[in-house]
């Protein structure tokens, strides 16, 4: 993964069949970036699942989460509706998994993303970062955690 104090790479994907999202788009907000490996499988549905229902405490950190894997933008479409997710899923899927291995969280032998949590700052700079085991959902305190901590440091 990449280190932290690095510039998180800029990147643009699909957010939806007509729309695309740029990571750039978002200075000034802190942002979550989630990489998971399958729409529809039990662990990504159960982590998504998660962060939709945390979203509320994502943004009084001023905190976007965009959750990144593989799929096509059709298949996000489908899963976003079906989960009624209030967050963005965007399709890494052509030149498949091109932003992941820009992140270092490519799995070449699966063909997918790894299942990688990033947060980074106002400033585009990477601030914590989180590898889980692919089976395991690495839960939303990590996260949490790393927002509180920015928001220290700025108060202090």
């Amino acid at each position: 993964m990449l280190a932290i104090g690095t510039t998180a790479p800029d990147f643009e994907l699909h957010s939806t069949p007509d729309q695309k999202l740029k990571l750039s788009e978002l200075k000034g907000k802190k942002v979550i970036l989630a990489f998971y490996p399958a729409d529809w499988s039990p662990v990504c549905a159960d982590q998504m699942g998660l962060y939709n229902e945390t979203l509320r405490f994502f943004k009084k950190h001023n905190a976007e989460l965009i959750g990144i894997s593989v799929d096509s933008k059709w298949c996000h479409l489908a899963f976003s509706q079906d989960r009624k997710f209030h967050f963005p899923l965007l399709s890494d899927f052509e030149p498949k998994g091109e932003v992941a291995r820009l992140y270092d969280v490519y799995d070449d032998k699966e063909g997918e993303t790894k299942r990688a949590l990033y947060v980074i700052d106002e400033e585009g700079i990477i601030r914590w970062s989180y590898l889980s085991p692919v089976g395991m959902n690495p839960g939303a305190d990590g996260i949490l955690n790393a927002l509180e901590e920015l928001d220290n440091v700025k108060q202090n």
